[in-house]
């Protein structure tokens, strides 16, 4: 409890100020994730202390306060208090007429409200949730990705292998950042130093492609999604700053990025190099080859959260695949399906109604009930699973991050900006968010709303408005 208890605090426990969101008037000052300030200790609770810990937050002015802070003694709400509280938002015409909810108290596991929660509906990107949970509980999410250079045949030849890290920095590796933490200039110097002596002046250089290697694309995602920036082919090597972005897509082939960039970093260490055609490519290093030089991605936990925050669609099946692959599970997008699923019956998940093309929930038909979500969440509330746990802490926050940076900023929700966190998911007529929150008494409740047949004419920033307005009121509610 006391474990489960601080991370909930780390989502919860804000204060919003005028230098990080013009929401509040009264309470300036910056949220923070980092850890406090030593001056400044926390102790933990004894043991079977249950009392709610005072956490400092850093703040820019004398005046700022933190909000009441999270506690397992704060009062329960009552179910009927929530059901009221809500059915003006449930109502809500921008959400439409087929909605699923769950709200379920994060300690205790209590279910507070369910509203067709059992009924199969398009979940969008809130399904990465279930993808999450599986990769967080398969893969060591303190493991790296290495992108690896080795001898070829000869002396002079060289192999850059892919080992999954799609986010390589052209120039110098930044030791802070998620994207662009291995850097093809340091693994240019590492091979140059390597080279045997005198240094030759040329190489051949090719690329092992052969890790996981699959399809590119999903035969269920429309290729119109691509070309328009929403996602990009599945691929084991890439490059920082060519993920997908609306209205801006990525480099078809990412491989080719990665062996122009990589010849120009040892071009610039005075070394000419020379590739080999594409097609040999294909063709695995030879087995027990001299490593010259090697550069990690950053930890597999912070590549998840980063794919969650931003939504991003490869990156999540890119992380799934690899999961599936080394748990002996083919390399293709049906086996990443087959994955997640065996991994959340695995974990004693009821999978009953949900259907899944893809792990990022781009394609067409999918269905997941909101229960099931709740369920999914609930591993990591009630500390089952900490990669879980840890997912949970670092979804979007309302109003400052991720996909919902640009949310929760009007009268009627910003209670709850900086304070709620969730997972969105966005198709044509499908909104949905699945996440996190602390209502006004100071209670951790988790929640997931799907309404997958939002009125044509309603449009999609209404739909979110409304959602965003449900999660203001759940936040809001004093229901005990």
């Amino acid at each position: 409890m006391r474990r489960l208890l601080a991370a909930l605090l780390a989502v919860a426990v804000v204060a919003v100020g005028y230098l990080a969101l013009d929401v509040y008037d009264v309470v300036p000052g910056f949220l923070t994730r980092d850890r406090p300030p030593a001056a400044s200790p926390v102790a933990p609770p004894a043991p079977g202390d249950t009392a709610a810990v005072p956490v400092p937050v850093p703040t820019t002015v004398a005046s700022a306060v933190p909000l009441t802070a999270a506690a397992a003694t704060a009062p329960l709400p009552r179910r009927a208090a929530v059901a009221a509280r809500l059915a003006a938002a449930l109502h809500d015409p921008g959400l439409g007429r087929s909605v699923g909810v769950t709200v379920r108290d994060a300690f205790t596991g209590e279910h507070l409200l369910d509203v067709d929660a059992a009924r199969p509906r398009v979940a969008a990107s809130t399904q990465k949730l279930l993808t999450a949970l599986a990769v967080g509980s398969t893969l060591d999410p303190q493991s790296t990705m290495a992108t690896r250079v080795v001898q070829g045949a000869g002396p002079t030849e060289l192999v850059l292998v892919a080992g999954g890290d799609t986010m390589l920095a052209t120039g110098h590796g930044s030791p802070t950042s998620v994207e662009g933490r291995a850097g093809l200039a340091d693994l240019a110097s590492q091979v140059v130093a390597a080279l045997p002596s005198p240094r030759p002046a040329s190489v051949s250089l090719r690329l092992d492609l052969t890790y996981a290697a699959g399809p590119r694309y999903a035969p269920t995602w429309n290729l119109a999604d691509v070309q328009a920036g929403y996602t990009q082919g599945v691929a084991m090597v890439g490059l920082a700053g060519q993920r997908p972005r609306p209205g801006h897509p990525s480099p078809p082939r990412p491989e080719t990025q990665v062996a122009s960039a990589f010849v120009t970093a040892l071009k610039r260490l005075g070394v000419t190099a020379r590739l080999e055609p594409e097609a040999t490519w294909h063709r695995a290093a030879p087995p027990g080859a001299a490593e010259l030089g090697r550069v990690e991605s950053a930890p597999l936990g912070d590549v998840l959260a980063l794919a969650l925050d931003d939504s991003d669609n490869a990156l999540t099946e890119g992380l799934a695949r690899q999961a599936a692959v080394g748990s002996g599970h083919p390399a293709t997008f049906a086996g990443s399906v087959a994955f997640v699923r065996a991994a959340l019956t695995r974990l004693g998940v009821d999978l009953t109604g949900v259907v899944l093309k893809d792990t990022c929930g781009l394609s067409a038909g999918q269905a997941v009930p909101a229960r099931v979500l709740g369920d999914v969440m609930a591993l990591g509330a009630n500390g089952t699973v900490p990669s879980m746990t840890d997912t949970l802490a670092e979804l979007p926050v309302a109003g400052l991050t991720g996909t919902l940076h640009d949310r929760f900023d009007k009268p009627a929700t910003h209670l709850v900006a900086g304070v709620a966190r969730a997972k969105t998911g966005t198709l044509t007529g499908v909104s949905a968010l699945a996440g996190t929150l602390v209502d006004r008494d100071g209670r951790v409740l988790t929640y997931a709303v799907l309404a997958d047949r939002v009125p044509p004419g309603v449009g999609t920033l209404e739909a979110r408005a409304a959602l965003d307005r449900f999660v203001a009121a759940l936040g809001g509610c004093g229901c005990s």
